[in-house]
């Protein structure tokens, strides 16, 4: 069965759960209805016949029948807003393989032009990899998945990662139920968990909360023996009408604490009960892998989610002071919503750490989502090895770029072996070079955050890649083409000289100056990093640059993309060649937009 059947398996099956729970909810409103009819007929029937005491009775089980149907039908809306959640991550997935459409976020916040390759690799933004692959809806799991693509992880945690990856592309019901589960975070505030954390962190300091505390316990014990009492000996009334005075008092003198924390607590009560439902999800499951294993460990051994259940709970029944007559007589007897908000306030200092560092396994498992999603929808593409050694691997075969249409992409084969290299690209304009770095360039920037490539095989050192390739200028900087070039050109030689193995492609040097200057710069540049042992691929239509083999044939490489002319035609194969191009087309493309050369 491929990937797309069963996804519309899938969607069909959840289809089907929605429309079975909505026929349930229509008849148990019905039967509301019929229940709330029930309750008149047998009002009139009591006054009419037998009298008041079947009155009693039968509205005591009416509205316990009423109540059931109640809970029941929540929990049918629930299973069926569950289904509609759980069809919609599915059918995102259908859309992800067919258009590169996501109803999660693109990444654009996370642009930088100043980074050293997310904007020429196209890792964040419309139509980029972070579009492409994004499973996260809360603004933590966005921002690590961000985190893993904007540099090389060591060996060690792409391996660990590769393991998670392996066991999620066999648990593709559990993944879609975690999204599903999780997807009321999407397109929220993003300081929605700010907000939390803040809240939890940040203490009420309650004046007298000790004495409080202890008289709270007594209150309720205190106003109903006074009752009992005054019963029997009615004077005692008047103590039970100053304990309820006092009790009310100490509310009205404690008002603007109670309505501080019930405005901030009334806010994430139920944000809290859907991630208690997130992380059940965690710990319920049986995982093999150390990475995710671990994590589900963290959190039983925490017991997070019963937890943040406990602080939901707590939050719930502060809102029943806000009932009318429900939570005047509970405020009056037990002032109800100060005690509830002294067990939140101890629950904060209990748990306040734990709490957040939960919340950091809940976005590594988004994060890890994300990048199975790659796994799942292609299973083609493969797990590089990842090569130790001093010096510098990276060979492929059958290496495509993942953002375009495989009806499109043309795959080539690249090797670098244990060595140190300069591979000096020529060819024609629109013949694949731009592409083929960047091809490289992103295939790497996934094999070093654990995920699948798309490629037949490959092997990468850890290496930190740096690009020269969309050089713009900017008007708000006073920033000319030429200056950006040379900007990036330093930033770049600062690099290679300082950083870790850094792996650099270049896209058509200088080419916000003269023929000449170009020539000579960029002679100069790929010379100089030959003297700092700087290893990577440099793609230029100056066949001059080619030259640099001759004086340098233990360090430089020639490579080409080229194309054939048939009856004016011109013919791509994008297949990377060794040597020097002999073929250009600017001259033909001229021509085509009515440009003669020649003339």
């Amino acid at each position: 069965m491929s990937i797309l059947t069963d996804y519309q398996r899938r969607a069909n099956s959840t289809q089907q759960e929605i429309d079975k729970y909505e026929k349930l909810i229509n008849k148990y409103s019905l039967l509301r209805l019929v229940i709330f009819a029930l309750v008149v007929v047998a009002i009139y029937l009591s006054v009419k016949t037998i009298g008041i005491g079947l009155l009693i009775v039968l509205f005591v089980i009416l509205m316990l029948g009423f109540t059931w149907l109640v809970s029941k039908q929540s929990f049918f809306i629930g299973r069926r807003d569950y289904f509609k959640a759980l069809k919609k991550v599915t059918e995102n997935e259908i859309g992800s393989i067919t258009n590169r459409s996501n109803i999660y976020d693109n990444g654009s916040g996370f642009a930088d032009d100043k980074h050293g390759y997310t904007a020429d690799l196209d890792i964040f933004g419309k139509a980029t990899l972070f579009q492409m692959i994004n499973r996260a809806a809360t603004g933590l799991g966005k921002s690590l998945l961000a985190e893993w693509l904007s540099a090389p992880a060591q060996k060690d945690v792409v391996l660990n990662r590769q393991a998670s990856l392996k066991e999620l592309g066999t648990k593709n019901s559990w993944k879609l139920d975690f999204q599903a589960k999780l997807l009321f975070a999407n397109g929220t505030n993003a300081s929605q968990l700010n907000n939390l954390f803040t809240y939890l962190r940040r203490p009420l300091e309650l004046p007298g909360e000790k004495a409080l505390s202890a008289y709270i316990k007594i209150a309720p014990y205190l106003l109903l023996a006074a009752i009992v009492a005054a019963v029997f000996y009615p004077i005692v009334s008047l103590a039970a009408i100053a304990i309820a005075i006092v009790n009310f008092g100490i509310l009205t003198a404690k008002g603007s604490y109670i309505l501080k924390s019930a405005a901030i607590a009334d806010k994430i009560g139920q944000t809290l009960g859907n991630y208690t439902i997130v992380f059940q999800a965690i710990e319920k499951e049986e995982w093999s892998s150390p990475g995710c294993g671990k994590m589900a460990q963290h959190l039983k051994t925490e017991g997070t989610a019963q937890k943040i259940e406990q602080l939901s709970r707590l939050i719930n029944k502060l809102g029943y002071s806000s009932i009318m007559i429900v939570g005047f007589i509970l405020n009056v007897f037990s002032l109800w919503a100060l005690k509830q908000i002294i067990a939140i306030e101890n629950w904060k200092r209990n748990n306040q750490q734990s709490l957040e560092t939960a919340f950091d396994v809940i976005a590594e498992f988004e994060a890890l989502n994300s990048i199975a999603s790659l796994h799942i929808n292609y299973p083609e593409w493969s797990f590089p090895q990842i090569v130790d050694g001093e010096n510098y691997t990276l060979t492929a075969k059958g290496l495509a770029h993942p953002l375009i249409n495989i009806k499109n992409r043309v795959a080539n084969d690249y090797e670098l072996n244990n060595t140190y290299k300069i591979d000096i690209i020529t060819g024609s304009n629109m013949a694949g070079k731009s592409t083929f770095l960047r091809t490289i360039g992103i295939n790497s920037v996934l094999a070093l955050c654990g995920a699948p490539v798309c490629a037949d095989e490959m092997q990468v050192s850890v290496i930190t890649i740096k690009t020269y390739m969309r050089i713009k200028d900017s008007l708000n900087e006073s920033t000319s083409t030429f200056k950006a070039e040379l900007d990036r050109l330093q930033m770049l030689l600062t690099a290679v000289e300082n950083e870790p193995k850094v792996f650099f492609l270049i896209d058509e040097m200088l080419r916000g100056t003269n023929s000449v200057d170009k020539y000579l710069g960029s002679k100069a540049v790929i010379e100089q990093l030959i003297k700092k042992k700087g290893v990577g691929i440099v793609a230029t239509h100056d066949l001059q640059i080619a030259e640099l083999e001759k004086d340098h044939p233990d360090y430089v490489r020639n490579y080409y993309f080229d194309i054939q002319v048939k009856d004016g035609e011109m013919l791509f194969d994008y297949k990377i060649k060794h040597g020097e191009c002999k073929t250009f087309n600017a001259s033909l493309l001229l021509k085509q937009i009515g440009i003669d050369v020649g003339a």
